[in-house]
């Protein structure tokens, strides 16, 4: 059996189907969704499947979506339709055990067991261990610039099978579809399909190979590289070497403004920091962080407004959980406690303008154990949803349990249950 007869092989393509169905995801160029694949393949395969096998298989174009980035900017998504997110996962699962053996230990970025807190785990061993330096690498547009020839010959160093070699240029040379415009890409792995991260690994191994040759310490998730170093010097020449691999032999784009030299406390990794110690290092949520999740909330909560308390609390849930899951191996745990008090005032906030009368308000009061006198005087004080969401008689009225009684998730007690569980 050839490597793409493997790739087409029913079990192969069954456990990609059942991989294709569990993302979801948009639609493609041609309007299809994942519900409608089912009935399009029971048709359509087997005619897809004897193109493939003869070479004959020509991918769609990928559709040209940009959605917002965490620090600012857009990133860019292409997304391929969902045959092609199919047979992407397809080759992606055979393809995946044959490089997972050339992969660097110090990679942890979209590689099975896996995942960022293991990176930032290893990067305090290494500032514990005295390198407290920390060289932090930024590729401009990474999946954007990848140059297709030294990827092929980075894969073609694996995979013998000429089929798959062409199957698998041809999705990177698929064209690229926006306001109804095909244009031909001659660069780059659009960031959305199922082969980019896998991709995105085969040609950053030879960074981690480059770097673990020279005898450093670092830590790489996908396009993210921080090395770590034990003099400002020492991290200035690093920098300025690594530039000049990546530039020159990779022929990626390092971003010179972004790229810096710096104390591992004063930079973020994977949206961790750490805390300025020399020894019992702390994992810490970084404060850019901690600012874009309070942003979000907000826009969430502005977002809700006409909702009931309940349905308002249901959609902030999903945030929080995943949020909190991402960020369960930091050391400081005030900043959850702070976090909560800051979402309960928020609601505190929504409930107050939801009441609008002053005798709502009382009555409200009333009901939440608020003596008379002081519901009225609380209700008529003339000061705005902010101020009253944050006074005594709303954090009277509306504590924690009550939150709790609603669904709420709190960070504290969430991050304590994960903690337990590990």
């Amino acid at each position: 059996m050839t490597l793409l007869e493997k790739i087409l092989s029913r079990p192969n393509m069954q456990g990609a189907y059942q991989r294709v169905m569990r993302n979801k995801g948009a639609a493609g160029v041609d309007g299809m969704s994942v519900d409608a694949l089912k009935a399009y393949l029971q048709t359509r395969w087997q005619d897809h499947k004897a193109d493939l096998l003869a070479g004959r298989y020509c991918p769609q174009a990928v559709l040209k979506v940009s959605i917002p980035k965490a620090g600012g900017g857009q990133r860019e998504l292409g997304i391929p339709t969902v045959l092609d997110r199919l047979i992407q996962q397809a080759i992606h699962q055979v393809l995946s055990p044959i490089f997972e053996e050339q992969f660097s230990e110090n990679s942890y970025g979209f590689r099975p067991h896996r995942d960022a807190g293991q990176a930032v785990q290893q990067a305090r061993a290494y500032i514990e261990e005295g390198y407290r330096w920390v060289v932090d690498i930024d590729l401009e547009k990474f999946f954007d610039n990848v140059n297709h020839d030294i990827l092929m010959s980075r894969i073609a160093r694996h995979v013998k099978d000429k089929a798959v070699l062409k199957l698998i240029r041809a999705y990177l040379r698929a064209g690229v579809s926006q306001n109804d415009k095909t244009s031909q890409r001659v660069m780059g792995t659009p960031q959305g399909g199922p082969l980019s991260p896998l991709l995105s690994n085969i040609i950053l191994t030879d960074l981690d190979r480059e770097l673990e040759r020279r005898g450093h310490k670092f830590c790489r998730y996908a396009d993210d590289c921080n090395i770590y170093v034990k003099s400002e010097r020492a991290g200035h020449r690093v920098l300025k070497s690594v530039t000049s691999f990546l530039e020159s032999t990779l022929k990626l784009k390092v971003n010179k403004e972004k790229s810096d030299v710096g104390r591992p406390w004063q930079r973020k990794f994977l949206g961790y920091s750490v805390c300025h110690r020399k020894q019992n290092v702390r994992l810490r949520i970084a404060p850019a962080v901690q600012m874009r999740f309070k942003k979000d909330v907000k826009h969430t909560l502005r977002s809700a407004r006409g909702w009931s308390i309940h349905r308002t609390v249901e959609k902030l849930n999903l945030k929080l959980r995943g949020w909190i899951t991402y960020f369960r191996h930091i050391d400081v745990k005030k900043v959850l406690l702070d976090l909560d008090g800051w979402l309960r005032r928020h609601l505190r906030k929504i409930l107050w303008r939801q009441w609008k009368r002053v005798h709502t308000r009382i009555k409200r009061l009333i009901a939440l154990g608020i003596d008379e006198a002081r519901a009225a005087t609380s209700a008529t004080n003339g000061r705005g949803p902010w101020f009253n969401s944050g006074a005594s008689h709303m954090n009277q009225a509306l504590p924690k349990k009550f939150f709790d009684s609603l669904g709420l998730i709190s960070l504290m007690d969430y991050y304590h249950r994960l903690k337990y569980l590990t």
